[in-house]
């Protein structure tokens, strides 16, 4: 069986357990794998895999793409390439899976990007309300952000989705894993306000729609944030992500749980939730000053200075 093949076989069971966005990524980094083999190692069967790849051709492989690649990119990739030799491996096509002997490219850490609360009020009340589009943006900002979703949720949403009595949404998140969140009120106006000018919707319509009334997609949603960013006059550029990392970045320095944020972003492993404790370093560092018996500011405020003409001797 030629490698393209075995490829093809693949994605078709990962299209049933991982997200689109997932699925064409994996795609296309094995199909770049598998051309590679070709040209530099001469395998381009399933036999030949089974035979010749070594750990040897994983570490060449990737060290070509390290100065064009982004170490996530490179930890992506590998991640295709070892999933692909374990679904051969458990396909019995190969006997052995040389993935797991190849290390992962350390990943640079990068701490995801928010927006302040000051910031995030002004943008969601940046639309023009006055239009139907406008009343749709205004709803879509504040559900992405008052319920903490990813894009690919949001324009998933039907109105069937929703109820407007228990304050709840219904999304369905990565790997078809259903989960309910609650939606705060300016959410819930928002969204009765737009429905209110859009008209009668049934129960399967999709929620968000362009002008010509189909679902909006990620990139639409994309193209909505910057528009409302240049409307508010930010030199910041946000993804539609960031308005998710905001709700997480907000909740968390406002007291809320770790484990209870990590349920409502979706999250599978709580260290996915943790980058967000080491976001708000500047509040840290305020009440570290403020707190620390020995810090100047400590001493300053609970001993003030003997010395200062502002105090009256007694």
């Amino acid at each position: 069986m030629v490698l393209i093949t075995a490829v093809e076989s693949f994605i078709e069971q990962m299209r049933v357990q991982k997200s689109p966005h997932t699925v064409r990524a994996y795609e296309i980094d094995l199909l770049h794998w598998v051309a590679s083999l070709k040209k530099k190692n001469a395998i381009e069967t399933l036999e030949e895999l089974a035979q010749d790849l070594e750990p040897l051709h994983l570490r060449s492989y990737l060290s070509t793409l390290y100065d064009t690649h982004e170490r996530s990119s490179l930890c992506r990739r590998l991640s295709a390439i070892r999933s692909f030799l374990k679904y051969c491996r458990q396909k019995g096509w190969v006997s052995r899976d040389v993935g797991v002997l190849v290390p992962t490219p350390k990943a640079k850490k990068k701490l995801p990007r928010f927006l302040k609360v000051e910031e995030m009020q002004e943008l969601i009340e940046a639309p023009d309300l006055s239009t139907l589009l406008g009343r749709r943006d205004r709803a879509l900002l504040e559900v992405i952000y008052g319920c903490g979703l990813r894009v690919s949720e949001a324009v998933g949403l039907c109105f069937g989705d929703m109820d407007f009595t228990q304050g709840w949404v219904r999304v369905m998140g990565k790997g078809s894993k259903e989960r309910t969140v609650p939606m705060g009120e300016p959410a819930i106006e928002a969204l009765k306000s737009y429905i209110a000018e859009r008209g009668i919707v049934e129960t399967e319509s999709p929620v968000f729609v362009n002008y010509r009334g189909s679902r909006l997609t990620s990139r639409s949603v994309a193209r909505i944030v910057s528009k409302q960013l240049v409307r508010i006059a930010s030199s910041k550029t946000l993804s539609p992500h960031g308005l998710r990392h905001s709700f997480a970045t907000h909740l968390l320095a406002n007291g809320a749980d770790l484990r209870a944020i990590q349920e409502l972003l979706g999250h599978a492993r709580l260290s996915t939730t943790q980058r967000y404790t080491h976001v708000d370093l500047g509040k840290l560092m305020d009440e570290y000053r403020d707190a620390h018996p020995l810090h100047d500011s400590f001493r300053r405020k609970k001993f003030p200075d003997k010395n200062n003409k502002n105090i009256k001797n007694k």
